[in-house]
């Protein structure tokens, strides 16, 4: 594989409240995630050095936008952040590599800029336990 930049991702697509998958990638101007791992430290006076061990998994995401209410779009998807309690498969393809855990979004905040602009940001948490896995 070659280094590429991150233009033209594939895939970024949410689930709307229903379970409906929603490509919302032409209204996403930004985003970031991360997979992290917890660790304990369980160096014993032994060690002149850190020791840990690898714990759970974790996935978090924040998704920022331009407000688009037409129908499976971004309005569309994310206004039912604040009135419903479901997971979302939340999927990201770039060069063919997938990742698409199930995401619980805790927040769905909109923005007018003093310009004018519209914009919108959705952090999200890992919901169901399972290691958020490429493929």
């Amino acid at each position: 594989m070659t280094k590429e930049s991150g233009l033209g991702w594939s895939a970024l697509s949410v689930d709307d409240s229903g379970g409906n998958v929603c490509d919302i990638r032409n209204d996403v101007t930004s985003f970031e995630f991360a997979t992290p791992r917890a660790v304990q430290d369980v160096t014993g006076i032994d060690k002149s050095a850190m020791e840990r061990l690898l714990l759970l998994a974790d996935f978090s995401i924040t998704l920022n936008g331009v407000f688009n209410d037409d129908a499976s779009k971004s309005h569309a998807v994310l206004k039912t952040v604040p009135s419903s309690s479901v997971a979302r498969t939340t999927t990201i393809t770039v060069s063919g590599q997938t990742l698409a855990p199930e995401v619980l979004y805790t927040d769905y905040s909109l923005e007018r800029g003093d310009d004018g602009s519209l914009t919108w940001s959705a952090p999200g948490v890992l919901s169901n336990g399972t290691v958020p896995t490429w493929s």
